[in-house]
Formats: structure tokens, sequence, C-alpha cells
């Protein structure tokens, strides 16, 4: 099984500092949801792992997380692209929970529900801590330099391999 995990917020759709906190907000970034259809005429399976600290901050609660989704499948449909999944943490970040990236719950969850090794999987963000979630588990980091990827870039301390990319339709090309 060909399997991608991507992040949500600076990946696929825009991201924003203040959050997506509704539905009107979400809005993907050109070429994202193409590039997804062409992982899924390919043959990949697309995953969303997502931290969505604005639920455990109370900037929006789990329908309307919800709803947010709901738009992203819609909208992810209409250009003929399919994602399979999404795993989130609802959780701050001084939750100290397992599951919120850079740690590697969500991956591991992945992993489990799809009875595979990431080992190789290619996995792109934005923030440096979608790499270190994906080095952890030994799937490929793409960095791409959408939402926070110039920042992060230049940030520097990326995971050992990390390739780099302009956006996800770029590392779509290279991957097919």
């Amino acid at each position: 099984m060909k399997l991608i995990i991507l992040d949500r917020d600076g990946v696929i759709n825009f991201d924003s500092d203040q959050f997506i906190k509704n539905p009107e907000e979400w809005k993907p970034i050109p070429g994202s949801l193409e590039a997804i259809a062409l992982l899924n005429q390919a043959g990949y399976r697309v995953v969303v792992a997502t931290n969505q600290s604005g639920v455990g901050r109370g900037l929006f609660d789990m329908p309307t997380l919800n709803a947010i989704h709901d738009k992203m499948h819609k909208a992810s449909a209409l250009v003929g692209a399919r994602i399979d999944a999404v795993f989130f943490c609802p959780h701050t970040a001084d939750s100290n929970c397992h599951c919120r990236k850079p740690k590697a719950g969500m991956l591991e969850e992945i992993a489990a529900r799809y009875n595979v090794s990431l080992a190789g999987v290619p996995a792109v963000g934005d923030s440096l801590r979608d790499l270190q979630s994906a080095a952890t588990m030994g799937a490929q980091p793409y960095l791409v330099l959408t939402g926070k990827g110039f920042k992060t870039r230049a940030a520097g301390g990326l995971p050992e391999g990390t390739l780099v990319f302009t956006d996800l339709a770029a590392v779509v090309a290279e991957l097919l």
C-alpha cells in the first residue's frame, strides 16, 4: 500500500496565526487539492495528521472542527481527490499529550490503523514539529515553503534528510 501523510494548515489550506476557526476560513492553497487527486490516481492513500489546539483553547468546538473537515472533503471531491482519514490532536501545547506533534502519537495511530511501518513514507509539513514527528517514525520528511515553511527553513535544525519543495504540488510532481 502506498501511503502519504499530510499536515493540514499550511500544506493543504492557507494557515492563519489566529487559527482556522470555522469552515469559511478554510481555503485551499491553489493546486493542493489537485495534487491530492494525482496521488489518489497513482494509488496513494492520503491521510492528514494535524494539531488542532484551537479545540483545547476553546476557540472552536468539535462540531466546528468536523464542519471544517467536511468542507475540506467536499472541496477535495469536487476535483476528484479523496482524503482517506484525518487524524488530529485537540490538545494545547502545554497539555503534554502524546498525540501532539512533534511527538509521534498521531503517526503511531496511523501506522496501527493501516497496519504498516512508516519507514520511508512521505510526510509533508510546513513546521519543524511536523518534520520531527515524521523523522521519529522513520518517515521521509518533506518541508513545503507554503504556510510557515519559509520561517521553518530559515530557522534551521531540520531533521537529517528533509527534502524541501515550494508546495504540495511540487512534492507530488517529484513523487510521481
